[in-house]
C-alpha cells in the first residue's frame, strides 16, 4: 500500500480549517447586525450572546454524533466493508434525527430552564424559540460530516460550512433590517442555513455515495449489538464534552467573579486568541481521526504508526508558528479586537501584557493533546478519552482554588494550561504510550 502520508493528513486537514475558519465570520457579522439593529445596542447584544450561548452549550453536546460516527466510519472505510460504512450512515442519521426532535419537543422546560440560568430577557426568549428549529437540522449535520471525515472526504463539509455560513450572513442582514426582525431575523436565518445544508449534503451525498446507500440494511442498522456500542462510544464522548464544557464555562465565569471589567475583556481576549489556534490544530485533529480510524480498519500498523508520528510533527509545527506569531504580533492581534482610542483601550492592552506569556506558550502544552484527541477519536477510545478528560478536570478546578488566593489571575491560566497538557499525557500513558493503538491495529 503506497500511501504519501503528509499529503494524505494536507489534504485532509486543509478543508477542515477553512471550515473552522468560517464560523468566528458568522459570529462576527451576527454581532454587528445586532450593534446596530434597535435603540439599545447593548441590550441587542446582550441577548444575543447569551442566546448564542445558550445553542453553543446545546451543540457542543451534540458533537458527540460526528465523532462517535467519524472513528467508527473510517474504520469501517479502511477495512473495505462497504456494507457497514452504509450503515454507519444511517444510524448515525437515525440517532441525530431523534436527538433533535427530542429537543424540539422539550423546547418550553429547556428553554426557560436555560433563560432563568443565563438571565435571559424577553429578546432572549424571542430568539431562542425561532432558532431551536435549527437544531434538528444541525444535529443530522453532525451526523453528515462525521460519516464524509470517516470516508476520508473533508471537501465535502467544507463546501457545506461555505454555504451554510454564507446564507446565515445574507439571511441576517435581510431578515434582521429588511424584513426589521432583529436577533429574530438573525435566528431565522440560522433555520433557514442549517437545512439547506442538510439538503446540500444530501444531495452530494446522492451524487457522490449512492452506490453505498444501496448497501444499507436496516434490520443491521438498528440491531442491539452495533446500537449498543456506538452509544457506549457516545455516552463516553458526551461525558468528556460536558467535563470541556465544564472548565470552559467556569473559566468564563470565575473571570467575571474577579470583578474587574478589564480583567474579564482581558482574559476574554486572550482566549480568543487561544481559539484562533485552536482552529488550525483542529484541522489537523479532524485529519488525524479519519486517517487513524482508516489504518486500524485497513489493521495496517505500520502506517498507523506514521500517521500517528506525522500528525504529532505537523501539529507541532503548527504550534510554532504560533508561539512566533503570538510572541512577535500579540498586541496587534488584540488591536483587531479592541477599538484604538476608546478610554480603556490602552488598559487592556496593558493588563494583557502581564499574562501573554501564557498565550504565547499554550500552543506547546495543546499541541500534543489536540493531535491525540483526534487519534482516539478514530480509534473509537472513547473510554480513554472520557478518563483523560475526568483527570485533567478536576487538576483544572484543583490548582485554580489551591493557587487563586495566592496569584490570583495566573492560578486561571495555569490551571488551564495544566488541564490541556495532563488531557493529552493521560491519553498517551494510559494507551500505554500508544501501543494499545498498534495492537488494535494488527489483530
Amino acid at each position: 500500500m503506497n500511501i504519501k502520508i503528509n499529503r494524505e493528513i494536507l489534504r485532509l486537514a486543509i478543508p477542515n480549517i477553512i471550515s473552522n475558519i468560517t464560523v468566528p465570520m458568522m459570529g462576527i457579522a451576527s454581532t454587528a447586525i445586532a450593534g446596530h439593529w434597535g435603540a439599545d445596542t447593548a441590550a441587542t447584544i446582550g441577548a444575543l450572546a447569551i442566546g448564542t450561548s445558550i445553542f453553543n452549550f446545546i451543540y457542543w453536546n451534540c458533537s458527540f454524533v460526528r465523532m462517535g460516527t467519524s472513528g467508527l466510519t473510517a474504520q469501517a472505510y479502511g477495512a473495505e466493508d462497504r456494507k457497514e460504512c452504509g450503515n454507519m450512515l444511517a444510524r448515525a442519521l437515525v440517532v441525530a434525527a431523534a436527538l433533535g426532535m427530542l429537543l424540539v419537543i422539550l423546547q418550553v422546560p429547556l428553554g426557560e430552564l436555560a433563560i432563568r440560568v443565563m438571565n435571559g430577557d424577553e429578546m432572549t426568549r424571542e430568539y431562542f424559540y425561532a432558532r431551536i428549529w435549527a437544531v434538528p437540522a444541525g444535529i443530522l449535520l453532525f451526523g453528515f460530516n462525521g460519516w464524509f471525515t470517516g470516508m476520508q472526504n473533508a471537501v465535502i463539509p467544507m463546501f457545506t460550512a461555505i454555504l451554510v455560513n454564507l446564507i446565515h450572513i445574507g439571511c441576517s442582514f435581510a431578515f434582521a433590517f429588511g424584513l426589521d426582525l432583529g436577533i429574530v431575523g438573525i435566528a431565522y436565518a440560522s433555520v433557514l442555513a442549517q437545512y439547506t445544508g442538510v439538503g446540500l449534503s444530501l444531495l452530494l451525498l446522492l451524487i457522490f455515495y449512492r452506490p453505498y446507500l444501496t448497501n444499507i440494511r436496516w434490520r443491521e442498522v438498528l440491531s442491539i449489538e452495533p446500537l449498543k456500542e456506538f452509544f457506549r462510544i457516545n455516552r463516553d464522548i458526551m461525558l468528556r464534552t460536558l467535563c470541556n464544557v465544564a472548565v470552559y464555562t467556569f473559566f468564563t465565569g470565575a473571570s467575571a467573579r474577579m470583578g474587574d471589567p478589564v480583567l474579564l475583556a482581558v482574559n476574554t481576549l486572550l482566549i480568543q486568541l487561544f481559539t484562533l489556534f485552536s482552529y488550525m490544530a483542529d484541522g489537523f485533529a479532524y485529519a488525524a481521526e479519519a486517517l487513524t480510524g482508516r489504518f486500524i480498519g485497513a489493521r495496517d500498523p505500520k502506517h498507523l504508526r506514521l500517521c500517528i508520528n506525522r500528525s504529532l510533527l505537523w501539529s507541532s509545527i503548527i504550534a510554532l508558528l504560533f508561539v512566533v506569531g503570538y510572541l512577535f504580533g500579540w498586541r496587534d492581534l488584540l488591536g483587531l479586537f479592541v477599538e484604538e482610542g476608546t478610554s480603556n483601550a490602552s488598559e487592556i492592552i496593558n493588563e494583557a501584557g502581564r499574562y501573554i506569556a501564557w498565550i504565547i506558550l499554550i500552543p506547546f502544552f495543546c499541541a500534543v493533546p489536540f493531535a491525540l484527541d483526534g487519534i482516539m477519536i478514530g480509534a473509537t477510545e472513547s473510554r480513554v478519552m472520557r478518563n483523560a478528560m475526568f483527570v485533567a478536570s478536576a487538576a483544572f478546578f484543583a490548582l485554580f482554588f489551591g493557587l487563586y488566593p495566592v496569584i490570583g489571575n495566573n492560578a486561571l491560566w495555569a490551571a488551564f494550561t495544566l488541564y490541556m497538557l495532563l488531557r493529552g499525557a493521560c491519553q498517551y500513558l494510559m494507551t500505554n504510550r500508544l501501543n494499545t493503538l498498534y495492537e488494535k491495529a494488527s489483530q
